[in-house]
Parts: C-alpha cells; sequence; structure tokens
C-alpha cells in the first residue's frame, strides 16, 4: 500500500544547507579552497597565528596572497569545507621529544623513578675535574642506577700506588679511564707498571691528549681539533686557537664550560672514548661470573 502522503520530512535533515553540511579538512599546503564570502580563490601557503588568532594564506594563479580566519567559510570543489590546522607534524614533535626523555644521555632506556640507590663499592676512577664532568653529563644517570661512584685521581704518576690502596676485590672493582693512552707516551709506560696489580682492576684509555677532544669538532664548528706544538700549555693553545680567552686558569674553566655545553648526548662524542667508558661502566656494574 502506497503511502499517499509522502515520507516523513522530519526524519531528513531537513535544515542541512543546499550545498550540505560543511566537513573538516586539515588545511594542506598546496590546497585549493575557496573564501566564501570575498570567493577569492588560492592554493594554502601557509597557516600561522597573527593576533591571537590562526590565519590561512592562500596564492591565487597570478601569485597574490592573502590571509583569511581559519575555520568555517570555505569551499573544496563546491563543498562547504572548516579548514583545521594540521596537528601531525606538532605530534611528532611530542612523540620525539617523549622518546628521548625516555632514554639517558647515553642512549640507554631511563629507569623509572626510585629512591636513590646506595653507592656500591665498586668505582671509576678518572684523571681530572673535566673528565669527570664530562662522564657524569653523559653517564651519569646510568651510574646513579648502578650505585656507581666517578673518583678523580689527579693525574696518574702514582697509579699503582693508589690501587694498591683502594685494595679492590670481587665486590669493589675499579675501572680506570686515562688520557693520552697511545704507545711510547709516559700514561703507556704508567699503565703497563700497574697492570696485573689485580684482577678486579681494568684500566682503559682513549688517544686524546685532554679529554676535550673528545668531543667531536663539528660540535664547535671545526672539522678538526687545533694542532698544538710541543712545549706550550695545550688548553691555552686550543683555547688561543678558537678566538677564545687563554691568559689564566679561569679562562680555561670558562672554556671547558662552553666545550661541555655543546654536548648533548653521546653521539657528540667520539667512539674510541665511548668504547673505553662503556666497557668500564660494564666491568664496574655487571657481577661476575661465579
Amino acid at each position: 500500500m502506497s503511502d499517499r502522503y509522502g515520507t516523513d520530512v522530519l526524519a531528513t535533515d531537513w535544515r542541512a544547507p543546499r550545498r550540505g553540511r560543511a566537513r573538516e579538512l586539515v588545511a594542506e599546503a598546496g590546497l585549493v579552497v575557496e573564501d566564501v564570502q570575498t570567493g577569492w580563490c588560492g592554493a594554502v601557503v601557509a597557516v600561522e597565528k597573527a593576533g591571537g588568532m590562526q590565519v590561512v594564506h592562500l596564492e591565487d594563479r597570478r601569485g597574490r596572497r592573502k590571509g583569511f580566519p581559519l575555520g568555517p567559510g570555505f569551499l573544496v570543489d563546491g563543498a562547504p569545507v572548516v579548514l583545521v590546522p594540521d596537528t601531525r607534524e606538532r605530534a611528532a614533535q611530542v612523540a620525539a621529544a617523549a622518546s628521548a626523555a625516555a632514554r639517558t644521555a647515553s642512549g640507554s632506556v631511563r629507569a623509572q623513578a626510585a629512591p636513590a640507590r646506595v653507592a656500591s663499592g665498586s668505582r671509576i676512577w678518572v684523571e681530572g675535574k673535566h673528565d669527570a664532568e664530562l662522564v657524569e653529563k653523559v653517564w651519569g644517570d646510568d651510574l646513579r642506577g648502578e650505585g656507581v661512584v666517578v673518583e678523580m685521581l689527579n693525574g696518574v704518576d702514582d697509579l699503582a700506588g693508589e690501587i694498591r690502596g683502594f685494595g679492590p676485590h670481587r665486590d669493589a672493582r675499579l675501572g680506570i679511564l686515562v688520557d693520552h693512552l697511545v704507545p711510547g707516551t709516559k700514561e703507556s709506560r704508567i699503565v703497563q707498571g700497574a697492570a696485573g696489580l689485580s684482577p678486579h682492576v681494568r684500566i682503559l684509555g682513549h688517544p686524546y691528549v685532554d679529554v676535550w677532544q673528545s668531543v667531536k669538532p663539528a660540535r664547535l664548528g671545526l672539522t678538526a681539533w687545533p694542532v698544538i706544538e710541543r712545549g706550550r700549555s695545550w688548553k691555552h693553545g686550543i683555547l688561543a686557537e678558537l678566538g677564545w680567552p687563554h691568559s689564566s686558569q679561569t679562562d680555561v674553566a670558562l672554556g671547558w664550560k662552553k666545550i661541555l655545553s655543546t654536548v648533548r648526548s653521546y653521539s657528540d662524542l667520539e667512539p674510541t672514548l665511548l668504547a673505553s667508558v662503556e666497557e668500564l661502566i660494564d666491568f664496574v656494574t655487571v657481577p661476575p661470573e661465579e
């Protein structure tokens, strides 16, 4: 039986505009839209904040540009749209920041918040303050999580005596990082004399005159670290070559702070130093086999 009165008009979207209801559309670069009010037609070239509101800039086929408030009042292929900002880039930035926050400067996965761990008996020794500050900046979170303390030697001239005084054993191991550990140097002869004193000691080093050189020169805008002639203070010479103040120990301290500030993570350090420090950390933190 047919319906003599037809369909129920109230059962449909009877208030819908003639062109249909507007749908949200991301204002992507290159999208061609028309402003309903002015008839301006152009491609999206930019979205920015201006005067407390978001503005979409359209460029017509003659290269002229005009800004419009982002939101409703646009047509795409004759259909109404509400232009919305592209949040994908911001979401990607947030995700990248969250991922970075989940890792320490050494690249390790950051442990969940936990009470400070009591220091273990094991130690990592470095030659001086700058070495200690660099190790702290990159590996500090990892070492605190393991309860390992980094201590300064202030030189390695009496390395064998220092080792004997510490008395390393199975539960109190020593990892020692030595500067300029290359064949024929004073440091290599000292290390040879201390080698074999205990199976609970591991001595490693890097080939650089000073730990400063373990920072990749690109972080300072250099292609390579300057070569400083023998007989000249290496650190003062480096500062002079960089054009920084270099006449006093205060200048050296400030220069190192500037260098250290360029180090963001392990990726800013030379692989030779990374390998030595990582091996020492493993040695003093991984329990030996029974």
